[in-house]
């Protein structure tokens, strides 16, 4: 499906008035509902959304909940969800990789290259359908950890301030997938994933940091994960800290700005052959 641009107008004085400023939006908005529709078509993009957090917190929270709880101070489940819901949000948002790929490789941009449409109409269609899905499955992820038992205890406010986190977290997930899809053959692409499935892991989000190896505290304690899973942690449980949100925000706002200026470069020297 593809979106034409309003046709340029003529002003009182027999001058072109340009497109429409919303033929940009219309454009975003086609391509939003384009990689939407692909992803309910792909059962392997619809597990890794919904079945796999799902089924990785049961193993966390079931299998190894009660060797591990005696480390956390309280509940394991209200202390590993966290951690889990920004593992997976980074697990589903690294599909954006597969999709960018595809779409450079098999033609795709070429045909859009012919339309009259916004450039980067494509790129943000990937984002904004990962929000979507990502918000989508972060609702059944906490709908199973309160069957499970988890209780958060956040307030209005701070649930609004755990929505937000998410928006920014996932945006700059998606972002950074973009950027290597943009580089990556589509099945290079595919393992992307992988890094948001094992670096979560030397965070804060499973145990606390003053549990692992001393030569571990480092790296764990100031990679980016930590301060964004304990933001989350806190927003969640009603005791947010103001200095480890904007940590957190700091990380992925910079790094948001590095992978959109990127993916901009990448893509106009690709689009541009």
């Amino acid at each position: 499906m593809t979106t034409t641009l309003a046709p340029a107008a003529p002003t009182a004085h027999g001058a072109v008035r340009p497109a429409s400023v919303r033929a940009p939006l219309r454009d975003v908005a086609t391509m939003t509902r384009r990689e939407a529709r692909r992803s309910l078509r792909s059962i392997d993009g619809l597990i890794t959304a919904f079945a796999l957090p799902v089924l990785i917190m049961s193993a966390f929270v079931i299998v190894f909940g009660g060797a591990i709880s005696g480390g956390t101070g309280g509940e394991y489940i209200d202390y590993v969800v966290p951690g889990l819901l920004i593992m997976c949000l980074g697990m589903n948002s690294a599909t954006a990789a597969t999709g960018v790929a595809q779409d450079m490789t098999t033609g795709t941009i070429d045909r859009f290259k012919t339309l009259p449409i916004f450039s980067s109409s494509a790129l943000w269609g990937h984002v904004i359908a990962s929000v979507v899905r990502n918000l989508a499955s972060v609702v059944v992820v906490l709908l199973v950890a309160l069957a499970y038992g988890f209780r958060p205890d956040a307030d209005p406010a701070q649930w609004l301030g755990f929505v937000g986190m998410v928006v920014l977290a996932v945006v700059t997930f998606t972002w950074i997938s973009v950027v290597l899809g943009l580089v990556l053959s589509v099945e290079a692409s595919m393992s992307v994933n992988m890094i948001f499935l094992f670096v979560p892991y030397l965070s804060s989000g499973f145990v606390p940091v003053d549990t692992m190896p001393d030569w571990l505290h480092g790296f764990a304690e100031h990679q980016p994960f930590t301060p964004i899973i304990e933001s989350v942690r806190g927003l969640l449980m009603g005791s947010p800290d103001g200095g480890t949100i904007l940590t957190a925000c700091a990380w992925l706002v910079g790094v948001l700005a590095a992978s959109v200026a990127a993916g901009s470069v990448l893509y106009r020297r690709r689009t541009a052959r």
